[in-house]
């Protein structure tokens, strides 16, 4: 009976070392990434990366302005899409969808959550790019949009579920219509939740290449139409890294080194506002 605490610390000692060890095995393949990416692109960020567009082959030098402008384009066309689409969608799976027509939208959010995207890239090519007889940026933030819905939509839904229904039953026992108890009670306590969901959504659509391969195509030259090609980040690391010039690898390195700390700054964003809506 005596060895009993000994054996217990033992046992919570080799329980802390294994966990201790799995949070290691998940962290180090970040940590390697990240900074293999920081050793291989640092030294080719400079303000010509952010304010030039690619250099013709044999020219050292050169950005991806271009590509940062288009992804930006396209990133906020397919949330002016995607967003509303999302948000209205799980306003009305909680308010009003207790059919099983809400639970045929639930449904198809997880199957289209969970379709790879370059299917959906095969889509709006389908939809989009054969009519239109041409690549544009329009394809592509259609394409984006498609995956944003689903995320956007199942977030959105389980932040409003988390709404006290007491606090909708006193609005609306205040006389208070239902379309605005929704708008200025729900929506706004689960305000802080459904920002953390978008910009999950973001992130997500930010490093997508595969749908922008079928839709936006590329550009190495600044585009200003929607109807035509368009650079993006993802499609320039891409196209720079298979192509046999050392200057374009680098700028390749770069590219994936921006890109990836701006889904990290998006997603410490998210946790922040995650913290935000726990502690309030």
């Amino acid at each position: 009976m005596k060895r009993t605490p000994s054996i217990r610390l033992i046992k919570n000692g080799l329980m802390t070392l294994l966990m201790v060890a799995a949070t290691l095995a998940v962290l180090a393949p970040l940590g390697i990434i990240f900074v293999h990416i920081l050793k291989m692109g640092a030294s080719s960020i400079s303000l010509d990366f952010f304010t030039q567009i690619p250099k013709p082959t044999g020219e050292t030098g050169g950005g991806m302005a271009n590509g940062l402008a288009g992804s930006t384009i396209m990133i906020a066309m397919s949330s002016l899409i995607g967003l509303p689409v999302g948000i209205l969608g799980a306003v009305y799976l909680t308010e009003y969808g207790h059919n099983r027509f809400a639970d045929a939208i639930r449904f198809s959010a997880d199957v289209l959550a969970g379709v790879p995207s370059i299917i959906t890239g095969m889509v709006a090519y389908t939809l989009l790019v054969v009519p239109m007889k041409g690549f544009s940026a329009l394809a592509g933030a259609v394409a984006l949009a498609l995956i944003m819905i689903p995320i956007v939509l199942r977030t959105t839904e389980e932040q409003l579920k988390l709404v006290p229904g007491t606090l909708r039953e006193a609005s609306l026992a205040l006389g208070v219509p239902l379309w605005r108890t929704t708008l200025q009670v729900t929506l706004a306590s689960a305000r802080t939740g459904i920002i953390t969901g978008i910009l999950l959504a973001i992130a997500r659509i930010a490093g997508e290449t595969a749908p922008l391969l079928f839709t936006a195509l590329g550009n190495q030259f600044w585009s200003r139409k929607l109807t035509e090609p368009m650079a993006a980040i993802p499609l320039q690391i891409f196209n720079f890294a298979i192509a046999p010039y050392e200057d374009w690898h680098k700028l390749a390195w770069a590219g994936a080194l921006v890109l990836v700390v701006i889904m990290f700054s998006l997603s410490l964003a998210a946790r922040y506002f995650g913290r935000q809506k726990r502690y309030s």
